[in-house]
């Protein structure tokens, strides 16, 4: 019995020896930063944690050694290190060090995702569909259906991209109304807005963002880009008034609308003015757009704001990059200008010099919500009717990298509510 014994010492001394790790760093050494983000919604899948190193070499990942996912870093093209248990209890020491702006959090488990878009073809694609089909993140497509519905609930998270809930279709009216893709969205929402009981389309999106902004009060997880930002704020501050004019909705709008606007139902934005010309491409003064087109685009960048990992674990968390300052990028809603941001809005991402917030992010009830300004990190003015772009040609993007960080957020908070 006791030479057993002895032998089973034996072998476990040899194992914690020889136990073992993965290190996927996050900083300019990876080859693959997008597909590094898939690896880790695969391994939370696969019911294993994964340790979040924020600020560590761009914010890297450490899991323990399963030869399973050493193969499926090598297939997906996404650099690793293997280093021995001595090492990652190192790293985490360094870690540790209170003196150090880093932190760890321990991600449990693969939030369940849903992007609202519509069903039906749009001349435009979606940088957040874009990246999770790239680095193999599975997600759930829902519209107005499933949200009035109530579906929502099902799922950690939700991204709306470039959407209008004002019943406006866009503003796209002035130089696309004659175009096929308008009319049939015209048709289809039209038909949505009736099938689902609603007399006007303003309607149908107005309870669609009050089911959304529900659903974050409730514990969601709410990441938005481009117009599916500001034109959701202005849907809430408009309930009970006609902010759309004939052409959208048949009849005219209620006098002095934007003397009645109601910020308190908003998420971030405050005393701002709509455009009331209808032929006019732009919603209201929230959007930066003017100020950046007067900006050459080699200097129009914005900068991430530098948090206290272990103080600020959130935001450090959604910031984690391999670059402070980000490539910038035009869309229906560029950015937002800073004056019209109410004074509890987190700003994560700015460019200072043009008074212009990109990356933005709050508290809403029990959830959260992050609204990225711009419409395809990839593609500086990407314009309707171009074609995708191509995430190979863009596996190190900086701006596409803020969109993953959303994706994993949940991963780390849901445990923390469950404590």
């Amino acid at each position: 019995m006791k030479k057993l014994f002895f032998l089973l010492l034996i072998t476990l001394f040899s194992f914690k020896a020889s136990a073992t790790y993965l290190l996927i760093p996050m900083d300019n050494t990876q080859k693959n930063h997008l597909k590094a983000y898939g690896i880790a919604y695969w391994v939370l899948e696969n019911n294993l944690e994964i340790d979040w190193l924020l600020n560590y070499r761009g914010g890297s990942f450490m899991i323990k050694h399963v030869k399973a996912l050493e193969e499926e870093l090598i297939i997906r093209g996404v650099s690793f290190e293997v280093i021995a248990n001595a090492k990652s209890t190192a790293i985490l020491h360094e870690i540790s060090d209170p003196e150090v702006n880093m932190d760890m959090v321990k991600l449990f488990k693969s939030p369940k995702i849903a992007v609202y878009s519509p069903k039906n073809k749009q001349p435009w694609d979606d940088a957040v569909t874009l990246v999770l089909t790239y680095a193999e993140i599975p997600y759930d497509v829902v519209y107005d259906d499933e949200i009035i519905e109530g579906l929502l609930p099902k799922y950690d998270w939700l991204h709306l991209h470039h959407e209008d809930f004002t019943g406006q279709y866009g503003k796209f009216y002035s130089h696309y109304r004659n175009a096929a893709w308008y009319k049939e969205q015209v048709r289809y929402n039209e038909e949505t807005a009736t099938r689902l009981g609603f007399t006007k389309v303003s309607q149908l999106k107005l309870a669609v963002a009050k089911n959304i902004k529900n659903y974050t009060v409730g514990g969601g997880f709410l990441f938005a880009m481009c117009s599916g930002t500001d034109a959701l704020d202005i849907a809430l501050a408009a309930e009970g008034i006609d902010i759309c004019e004939a052409m959208f909705d048949g009849d005219g709008t209620t006098p002095n609308y934007n003397t009645q606007l109601d910020f308190s139902k908003t998420f971030a934005f405050k005393d701002f003015q709509l455009k009331t010309n209808p032929l006019e491409y732009e919603f209201s003064v929230i959007d930066a757009t003017p100020t950046h087109i007067k900006t050459p685009q080699k200097i129009d960048n914005f900068t991430l704001f530098d948090f206290s990992a272990k103080w600020d674990i959130v935001p450090t968390m959604l910031c984690q990059n391999h670059t402070s300052i980000v490539n910038g990028f035009y869309g229906q809603t560029t950015g937002f200008n800073k004056q019209y941001l109410k004074s509890n809005v987190l700003v994560m991402g700015e460019n200072k010099s043009l008074n212009s917030a990109k990356y933005i992010h709050g508290e809403l009830g029990k959830g959260t919500w992050t609204f990225y300004g711009g419409h395809d990190p990839g593609d500086y003015q990407h314009m309707v009717g171009d074609p995708p772009t191509d995430l190979n040609l863009h596996p190190n993007s900086a701006g596409y990298r803020l969109i993953l960080n959303n994706i994993l957020f949940p991963a780390a908070k849901k445990k923390k509510q469950k404590t």
